[in-house]
C-alpha cells in the first residue's frame, strides 16, 4: 500500500510538474520576447513594462477565480482548464501584430498560469504522505527553473534565428499535454472526503480567511506574497534588458541570463532538504534575507565578476524561497478555504507583479539608476522576511484537516 501511494505521489509530481514546467517556460521566454519586441515593434520601456504587468494583472484575476473554483469543482478540474487556457492564449499570441492583441492576449495567458500555480501546489500537498509535503511541494516548484532553463535555450537558438514567434508557438505544445493529462489523474483525496458536507459558498470562504481564527496567517501571508512578487518580476522580467543597459550585447545578455538560471536548481534542492529539516519559517526567511542580500549587490555591481556572482546567488535563494512559500502557503488552511486562501494570497501577491515590472520600467525611463532600483526589491524582500519570522507559524509535520 505504502509503495502504491509513493508512486502516485511521484507520478503526482511529475505530472503536476510538467504543467508548472510549461508556465515557467512561458513565462521565462517572456522576459526574452520583450526585448526582442523593443527592437521589432521600436517599443519604449513603459510599453515594455506593460507587457510584464499585464500578464501579472492575468496572474492575479487568474488566481483568485481558479482558487474559489477549485473549492467547489475539484482541484483536478481546474488544473486541466487553467492549463488549455495558457496555452491556447500563448500559441494565439504568435500571430499578433499589435501591441494591444498581444496584450489581450497576454491577460488570458496570465490568467491561466496564475490559476494554475496555487492549485497545482493544493493538489500535491492534498495527496502526499504529511512527512514529505514540504519536500514535495518544494520539488514542484523546482521544475520552474527547469522551464526557465528550457525558456534561455530557445531564447538562445530560436529567437535571434526564427523570430519570437517560433518560441511562442513552441510554448503552445502544452494545450495537447494538458488534455491528455485528464486521463486518470486523481482528484486530491482531501477534497473528494469533503465534498458535500463542508462545502462554502464563494463568499463565505472569502470571509473566513478574514476571521479571527484566519487572519494571522492570511495577512502574513499576503504581505510575503506581496513582497516575493513584487521583487521577483520587478527584477527577473528585467534581467536580459538590465545586462543590456549594463553593456552586454542581446545575445551576450541571454548567454548570462542562463548561467544564472542554472543556480535556481540547487537553490530549490537545498530548500527540498532544509524544509523537512529545519522547517518551513527558516527556509523562507534564510532564503529570503539571501535574495536580498543578493539583489543588493546585483544592483550595485560595477564588474561582470561581481554582476555574475550577485547574479547566481540572486537566482539560487529567490527560487529557494518560493519553494518554501508553495510550501508554506496551503498549509495555513482547512481544506473547504485551503485553495481559496492559496489562491488569494497569491492573486494579492500579483499585483506586486504587476507593479514591479511597471516601477522598473518608470524609474528607468527617468534615468534613476540601477543600484537604486535594486535597493527598493531589497527592502521588499525583507519585509517579506520579517512578516513570515513575526507572524508565521511553524508547519512542519502539521496534518492537514
Amino acid at each position: 500500500m505504502h509503495n502504491k501511494k509513493e508512486i502516485s505521489g511521484r507520478r503526482l509530481l511529475g505530472i503536476a510538474g510538467m504543467g508548472w514546467m510549461f508556465d515557467a517556460m512561458d513565462v521565462g521566454m517572456l522576459s526574452f520576447i520583450i526585448a526582442a519586441l523593443k527592437v521589432e515593434w521600436d517599443l519604449t520601456p513603459g510599453q515594455m513594462g506593460w507587457i510584464g504587468s499585464v500578464n501579472s494583472i492575468g496572474m492575479a484575476v487568474g488566481a483568485l477565480i481558479f482558487g474559489l473554483m477549485a473549492d467547489r469543482i475539484g482541484r483536478k478540474n481546474v488544473f486541466i482548464i487553467t492549463l488549455l487556457l495558457f496555452s491556447v492564449g500563448s500559441g494565439a499570441s504568435a500571430f499578433t501584430t499589435t501591441l494591444t492583441l498581444f496584450l489581450v492576449l497576454r491577460f488570458f495567458v496570465g490568467a491561466g498560469l496564475g490559476g494554475e500555480l496555487p492549485v497545482a501546489s493544493t493538489l500535491v500537498s492534498e495527496s502526499v504522505p504529511v512527512e514529505k509535503r514540504g519536500r514535495i511541494v518544494v520539488l514542484l516548484e523546482s521544475f520552474w527553473a527547469a522551464g526557465w532553463l528550457i525558456a534561455a535555450v530557445i531564447s538562445y537558438f530560436v529567437i535571434p534565428k526564427f523570430g519570437w514567434q517560433v518560441a511562442l508557438l513552441i510554448s503552445a505544445i502544452p494545450a495537447l499535454y494538458a488534455l491528455y493529462l485528464r486521463i486518470g489523474l486523481p482528484d486530491s483525496p482531501r477534497f473528494t472526503a469533503i465534498k458535500q458536507k463542508d462545502k462554502i459558498s464563494a463568499f463565505q470562504s472569502m470571509k473566513k480567511l478574514w476571521s479571527k481564527e484566519y487572519s494571522r496567517q492570511t495577512a502574513m501571508l499576503w504581505i510575503v506574497w506581496f513582497c516575493v512578487v513584487f521583487s521577483y518580476y520587478g527584477m527577473f522580467l528585467w534581467l536580459p534588458s538590465v545586462m543590456v543597459m549594463k553593456g552586454f550585447s542581446l545575445i551576450k545578455s541571454f548567454e548570462y541570463v542562463l548561467i544564472m538560471t542554472i543556480a535556481q536548481l540547487p537553490g530549490y534542492f537545498t530548500a527540498a532538504w532544509c524544509i523537512e529539516k529545519f522547517g518551513r519559517k527558516f527556509v523562507l526567511v534564510v532564503y529570503l534575507i539571501g535574495t536580498a542580500a543578493s539583489a543588493y549587490f546585483f544592483g550595485t555591481a560595477d564588474s561582470t565578476v561581481l554582476l555574475m556572482a550577485a547574479g547566481i546567488l540572486l537566482s539560487f535563494f529567490n527560487l529557494g524561497a518560493w519553494g518554501g512559500l508553495y510550501a508554506y502557503t496551503p498549509e495555513q488552511y482547512p481544506t473547504n478555504i485551503r485553495a481559496t486562501g492559496t489562491g488569494m494570497a497569491a492573486s494579492f501577491g500579483r499585483i506586486g507583479g504587476v507593479l514591479g515590472p511597471l516601477l522598473v520600467g518608470y524609474l528607468v525611463a527617468q534615468k534613476i539608476s540601477i543600484s537604486a532600483i535594486f535597493t527598493i526589491f531589497c527592502i521588499s524582500v525583507l519585509i517579506g522576511a520579517m512578516a513570515v519570522f513575526f507572524l508565521g507559524k511553524e508547519t512542519k509535520s502539521k496534518e492537514l484537516v
